[in-house]
C-alpha cells in the first residue's frame, strides 16, 4: 500500500551525506590514516578510498583486526572517539560542499528532501552547519546509529522513507558510495550515482549515473517524468 501524501507528489530525495552532499571523504581518510596505526592497525588514507568509502567505522576496524590482529581489550571506545574528534575539528574549519552541490539543492527546493548517513546524526549535524546546508532538509535526518541499522542494509533507506511518509517507489537516493548504491536498489528505490570515480567506479545496472552535482536536478527531472509517464 502507498504512503504518499498524493499520487501526484513530487518524489522524496534521500541524500547520503559524506561525499555526496559534503566534501568530508578525504578528510576522513587522512583522519583514519593518521590514528588507525596509532592503535596497531596498519591505514592508509588512499586505502579507505579504494576500498572502505561510506562504510561503517566499526566494520572496518573490524576487518583490519581480521586482517593484521585484535585491539588491545576495550581500546575500541577510544579509538573511535579520537578518531570522531578530530574529525569533528578539521569538519568546522576545512569542510566545504561538494562542487554544485548548493546550486543543485537550490533547483529542487519543491521536492521533500532528507539525509540518510552511516555516520552519527552528531556528525551530519555538523557536516551540514559547517557548509550551511541544513537550511534543505528541515530537519530531516537520519543516522544509522540512530536507527541501529547500516548501509547496505535496505532497510536503513526504508525506514527514512516511511518517517517521510512516502513508499519506497517514490523515492531517489542521491549516493556516491557503493555501500549506499546498493542500499537504494536493494530497497526497490530509484537510485543515483553520484560517481566521482568514473574511470575507476562502474555505475551498476539499476541506476543512474552522474558526473557532477550540477547534473542530478535534470536527472531527477528525467525519472519523475518517466514515473509519471
Amino acid at each position: 500500500m502507498s504512503t504518499d501524501k498524493s499520487p501526484s507528489s513530487p518524489f522524496c530525495l534521500l541524500f547520503d551525506c559524506d561525499g555526496t552532499l559534503v566534501d568530508s571523504e578525504i578528510l576522513l581518510a587522512e583522519v583514519m590514516g593518521a590514528i588507525l596505526p596509532e592503535f596497531g592497525l596498519p591505514f592508509s588514507a588512499q586505502q579507505y578510498m579504494d576500498e572502505f568509502r561510506g562504510v561503517r567505522f566499526q566494520t572496518i576496524v573490524q576487518t583490519l583486526e581480521n586482517r593484521f590482529q585484535a585491539l588491545e581489550e576495550d581500546a575500541f571506545p577510544q579509538l573511535e572517539a579520537g578518531m570522531r574528534t578530530r574529525m569533528e575539528a578539521r569538519m568546522r574549519t576545512e569542510l566545504i560542499a561538494i562542487p554544485g552541490m548548493p546550486a543543485a539543492l537550490e533547483q529542487l527546493s519543491s521536492h521533500s528532501k532528507a539525509v540518510v548517513s552511516n555516520g552519527p546524526e552528531r556528525k551530519i549535524r555538523c557536516a551540514l552547519e559547517s557548509t550551511q546546508l541544513g537550511h534543505h532538509f528541515a530537519g530531516n535526518l537520519f543516522s544509522a546509529y540512530t536507527l541501529n541499522v547500516w548501509k547496505p542494509d535496505p532497510e536503513l533507506y526504508l525506514k527514512a522513507a516511511a518517517a517521510m511518509g512516502f513508499a519506497p517507489q517514490r523515492c531517489i537516493v542521491i549516493d556516491d558510495a557503493a555501500v549506499g548504491v546498493e542500499a537504494g536498489l536493494a530497497a526497490d528505490m530509484h537510485v543515483i550515482h553520484l560517481n566521482h570515480f568514473p574511470n575507476e567506479e562502474s555505475t551498476p545496472e539499476g541506476a543512474v549515473g552522474i558526473h557532477h552535482a550540477s547534473e542530478l536536478p535534470a536527472a531527477i527531472s528525467r525519472l519523475s517524468t518517466a514515473a509519471i509517464a
